[in-house]
């Protein structure tokens, strides 16, 4: 049995109290791009499903998209033609591309694409097909029928008064096709059908399989008797005092007779300082930007190292550099302890590409290389990194490409200059003279790893170094009056590759590039003047 170390861990034993058999549901309404905050409810239910899965459960991971609910309003990513479908179910609009069956599926494709990235693997139902395939009928039924009762439920649990004119079912007009502006007026349960009137100044009959939907708050407790739904997460704003989940659990043991799934109650991502992600306000990060910037375990990481209760704050920029670095650490410390075997465990994702390259060391090889993948390759090689996994090695390095070119900042960014650069005049004696000698020390050396440059900078503090002499015979004084301020030295090796005073790790950036082409370089900058 898996050890409990882990968040997803004590959730699964609290759940398996109840039985071996859990249905774990998720589900997003695809009414605009869905983000990184989105994803932390998926991201959540499927390592609680992993972990009921490695303690034996006859578990199940499933998604629904909301393809059902309203378009709201024309949010800003949409043009001002989307006024006239406000108020219909975003399976029945048109695709915002022109490309794709609908509003709905524009949004979709892209997800599914994410989570299979992932390593996500739910059964999907999408909200619309379950309604029109008439699986809701009984529901809506029960529903028109205890009318009454839960009305009394809401108010009870609110504290709002619900109108006399509130119904739990919402018709779609058969003219104008919203069901934001509908009403009930009647209904016949053999039959299975619904009258209504419109504010458009229709009035009508439709059939409970697909001629409307249950209202959010009905809705929700029905589909988890109709799917046999055991465990959700949710956001903090459904768990409020008063909210869906408290109506919804009345609403499913009361009018339904089914026990309300565990709760998986999570907080938001927020987006740098920018506050909470909300595809309706424009503060997101895409998962599918992400994930063209970000390998997916990196992203798994992300949401499962922090418990659901607790908010993420998430900087796509120089901050996502040290989580990355923070996820290689645990990734190559083989005496982790047992909650930190967990946290890598839960964060692989299955059938994804990995290379031993740190993202970091990728984001100089990628930037020495002027982003020229086969360029790339070589660095790599030279580097002394395998290359047998070309694939994995070019996914991370078109990855780091997306993100110097979206999220970077300008201390981050670089580019090795073709020819010595006009920076490198202000460069002083004791500068040049490192140079030079370092230029000798490259050209007599048979191959250099990172290290070894890293350490030949350094050797300049050893009064027996072969650098050192060097230096010394140059300048034409003894070793012993060689003073050498080590942050001076590597200021000359930026200011003469890059024209900047700093500069990547300086032993992955010089072995990124060809020994020749530093030596010279390196004699080059020593002798420089405008």
């Amino acid at each position: 049995m898996t050890e409990i170390t882990h968040w997803a861990d004590v959730m699964a034993e609290e759940i398996l109290e109840s039985g071996k058999k859990h249905l774990v549901a998720t589900g997003i309404t695809p009414s605009g791009h869905i983000h990184i905050g989105n994803m932390r409810e998926v991201v959540t239910a499927d390592a609680v499903y992993r972990a009921l899965m490695d303690r034996g459960a006859d578990a199940e991971i499933i998604y629904v998209a909301d393809t059902y609910d309203p378009l709201r309003k024309v949010y800003p990513f949409l043009d001002e033609s989307f006024v006239s479908h406000v108020g219909k179910p975003i399976s029945e609009i048109p695709c915002p591309c022109g490309e794709c069956t609908s509003y709905a599926e524009h949004f979709l494709k892209p997800f599914y694409k994410a989570l299979d990235r992932l390593g996500i693997h739910p059964k999907i139902y999408r909200a619309d097909e379950m309604y029109k395939q008439g699986m809701y009928v009984e529901s809506i039924k029960t529903a028109l029928l205890n009318r009454d009762k839960i009305a009394h439920i809401l108010q009870g649990h609110t504290g709002k008064d619900v109108t006399a004119e509130w119904n739990p079912f919402n018709p779609i007009c058969n003219k104008c096709g919203r069901l934001t502006t509908t009403k009930v007026t009647g209904f016949d349960i053999e039959a299975e059908t619904v009258n209504y009137i419109c504010s458009c100044g229709d009035c009508g009959t439709v059939s409970m399989k697909g001629g409307g939907k249950l209202t959010w708050r009905v809705d929700w407790p029905a589909r988890w008797s109709v799917l046999g739904v055991t465990v959700e997460p949710f956001g903090k704003d459904h768990a409020s005092k008063g909210g869906s989940y408290d109506t919804g659990k009345a609403i499913s043991e009361e009018i339904y007779g089914y026990k309300a799934p565990y709760p998986v109650v999570y907080e938001w991502i927020m987006l740098g300082t920018k506050g909470a992600m909300s595809s309706s306000s424009g503060v997101v990060v895409s998962i599918s930007d992400m994930l063209e910037v970000l390998p997916p375990e990196i992203l798994r990481y992300l949401i499962i190292r922090t418990k659901p209760e607790k908010h993420i704050r998430f900087d796509p920029a120089l901050p996502l550099l040290n989580l990355v670095d923070e996820y290689e650490k645990l990734s190559a410390d083989t005496d982790r302890s047992g909650y930190d075997k967990r946290l890598k465990e839960l964060s692989h994702a299955a059938g994804i590409c990995h290379t031993d390259i740190p993202f970091r060391h990728m984001t100089t090889i990628y930037q020495v290389a002027h982003g020229d993948l086969g360029r790339v390759m070589k660095i790599v090689e030279r580097s002394g990194y395998s290359t047998k996994n070309e694939k994995c090695i070019l996914e991370l390095a078109e990855n780091v490409g997306k993100w110097l070119d979206m999220y970077a900042p300008d201390m981050v960014k670089f580019s090795v200059k073709e020819e010595v650069p006009v920076q490198a005049a202000i460069l002083n004696n004791t500068q040049r003279a490192f140079l030079l000698a370092l230029s000798e020390e490259i050209d007599t050396a048979k191959e250099l790893s990172g290290e070894d440059y890293h350490s030949l900078v350094y050797s300049s503090r050893d009064k027996s170094s072969s650098l050192n002499a060097r230096m010394a015979r140059i300048m034409g004084i003894d070793t012993d009056e060689l003073e050498v301020r080590t942050t001076e030295m590597f200021k000359a090796i930026y200011l003469a590759v890059l024209g900047q005073q700093s500069g990547p790790k300086a032993g992955w950036f010089l072995s990124s590039m060809e020994k020749d082409f530093l030596a010279k370089r390196f004699k080059e900058a020593a002798s420089y003047r405008p």
